[in-house]
């Protein structure tokens, strides 16, 4: 029987070798690594642009990590949150941060450094003007610039081991290649993450960092269903190189990847609308996440596999030799 084994390329080789698969399933197979050179560059352009962004404007680190001043304050009755931030904006807080939070008539009010504990009571002062409406002070509390330099460092420490302990978990659970692919691709995703955050100026704060931690999980979790699914074709498939194994596999897991993603995502639409500025941040940084998770567990880790000639005898168990063995019998 004429079988046809897919190629790296957009060539196809044509041998007579019997397979395990039928000719209709192998007209289904996608060719995913036949466009892997077209997602490299466009992955090296990502990150590029990524780099450059976080190296020249930085992230815009919100008062979790810059420090300064969190006011909490109570409405009579609601008041529309444009109308507060005209209010601070016209009496020299123009860097106040304002959102809702609990209910309509709940704000929050953040200043960055440079206001003392008199700012409440000023604070006050002016809603209840501007407003016309009754406002209570409910809360305040001071970040010191010292506390948010710390939350800096423990939040990169946190990426930093949570990347080392994925490849030493895939290099256990699988082996060295796939361990590097993982963590490659993992990287990939955070470094894009943080150049959209950068690129928009948009504010980093803790519900982001969690956010980006959240990523290294849900990307790790696509990536090792790719993994298995690779690992277990590499050996039941015996004719057709990486790229052909690699495509089989791809194919086969391709319908749960859109469902989980798809689904996640709209969670997370619905997140990023009706959620409130409170966790708009987080929905953001998830959104474009997953969707760049899900590209990489596709184009970057596999495709890594294939640029680490990766092969089926990278898999098989060592073999014992019979002199090592110990016979312990009497």
């Amino acid at each position: 029987m004429v079988s046809v084994v897919a190629q790296c390329g957009n060539n196809l080789l044509f041998n007579t070798d019997r397979v395990s698969h039928t000719m209709s399933q192998q007209k289904n197979i996608i060719p995913f690594m036949s466009y892997r050179m077209v997602a490299t560059v466009l992955s090296t352009l990502l990150i590029l642009v990524s780099l450059a962004s976080l190296a020249t404007k930085g992230l815009n680190f919100g008062l979790d990590f810059t420090g300064g001043t969190q006011i909490e304050v109570y409405y009579d009755k609601a008041v529309p949150l444009k109308q507060v931030r005209q209010a601070l904006e016209a009496n020299g807080y123009k860097e106040a941060t304002v959102v809702n939070f609990g209910s309509d008539q709940d704000v929050l009010v953040r200043l960055g450094q440079g206001f003392d504990d008199k700012a409440g009571a000023h604070i006050i002062e002016v809603l209840e003007k501007e407003s016309g409406v009754g406002v209570e002070l409910r809360r305040i509390e001071f970040v010191g610039p010292q506390v948010g330099e710390e939350l800096r460092e423990q939040g990169g420490m946190a990426m930093l081991v949570a990347l080392a302990m994925v490849m030493i978990y895939v290099a256990i659970r699988f082996q060295m290649k796939f361990a590097l692919g993982s963590v490659l691709a993992l990287m990939h995703d955070v470094i894009i993450a943080l150049g959209f955050f950068s690129l928009f100026n948009l504010s980093f704060d803790l519900t982001v960092l969690a956010a980006i931690l959240a990523l290294i999980g849900y990307s790790l979790n696509d990536t090792i269903v790719v993994f298995d699914r690779i690992r277990e074709n590499f050996l039941k498939i015996r004719k057709g190189d990486a790229c052909y194994v690699i495509n089989v596999s791809l194919t086969q897991v391709l319908a749960r990847t859109l469902v989980t993603s798809g689904t996640t995502m709209l969670v997370l639409i619905a997140l990023f609308i009706w959620g409130g500025d409170m966790i708009h941040g987080f929905a953001t940084a998830l959104l474009v996440g997953i969707f760049v998770g899900t590209y990489s567990s596709i184009y970057i880790a596999a495709n890594l596999l294939v640029r680490m000639n990766i092969t089926r005898e990278d898999l098989m168990p060592t073999p014992v030799s019979d002199d090592a063995a110990v016979d312990d019998r009497p």
